[in-house]
């Protein structure tokens, strides 16, 4: 489930069911397109992936698919890339892995929050993280006391580690856990730091956007923290993701 990074040495270029989970109270019904439970968003970013996937395809043949969907420095020149990059991936594999990741770790997020939470929470978390990617990188190959490689980067990676960061931090066991033990705010937050690189580092390999997978894990880390994906903030404490 890896975001792909492209090197680039010199200049810029390509890189409610009727049941509701236990634990999970929705509270009053609200309106149907903010209805809480349902699985719904999964399948529609799984759709979204095979069709960009598909006209990723079709531009490469008239070499018009980096510059619609791979995310490279400066960012200002393809903009829209900051968005579509979060949906496209570098080959089949790549995306047939980070599909099943969003249904591991999207699942139980999806069935907790509303459809478009969800879309959002993939969309800002695979934006920051891409844009993460390419800045920093940029800048340690532009820095005289660094040494680095701009790169390009491509793929959902980002958001599925803001998936895997959300679950950790928004379940029951967690959430109990953080209520028993009363630390400063800075002390969570190196902690989850640390459990960030750590994941990280245990998922590197060969092209893979690391800055990215870290940023996206630690966005989700956060986020669970606070809930922010239950609808209705009053009632956040007795609703967990499972």
């Amino acid at each position: 489930m890896a975001n792909r990074s492209r090197s680039r040495p010199g200049s810029p270029s390509s890189a409610r069911s009727s049941s509701q989970p236990e634990g999970i109270d929705t509270g009053s019904s609200p309106p149907s397109d903010s209805t809480t439970g349902s699985s719904s968003p999964i399948f529609e970013v799984l759709v979204i992936f095979g069709l960009v996937f598909i006209i990723q395809g079709l531009t490469a043949v008239v070499g018009a698919m980096a510059g619609l969907f791979i995310l490279a420095p400066p960012l200002a020149e393809n903009p829209w890339t900051i968005v579509t990059s979060v949906y496209a991936h570098d080959g089949i594999w790549h995306l047939l892995s980070n599909s099943l990741a969003l249904l591991v770790f999207g699942w139980p997020v999806a069935r907790a929050t509303t459809r478009g939470r969800f879309h959002a929470f993939i969309l800002v978390t695979g934006s920051i993280a891409g844009i993460s990617q390419v800045l920093l990188t940029d800048f340690a190959a532009t820095a005289p006391f660094l040494a680095g490689t701009p790169v390009a980067v491509l793929g959902a990676s980002g958001a599925v580690f803001a998936l895997l960061g959300y679950l950790l931090t928004s379940n029951r066991l967690s959430a109990g856990f953080a209520s028993i033990i009363d630390v400063p705010q800075w002390v969570t937050i190196l902690v989850f730091v640390g459990l960030a690189l750590t994941v990280t580092l245990v998922t590197a390999a060969p092209g893979v956007a690391l800055i990215a997978h870290f940023t996206g894990f630690l966005l989700g880390l956060l986020a669970g923290r606070t809930r922010i994906l239950h609808v209705n903030s009053e009632s956040s404490a007795s609703r967990s993701v499972v």
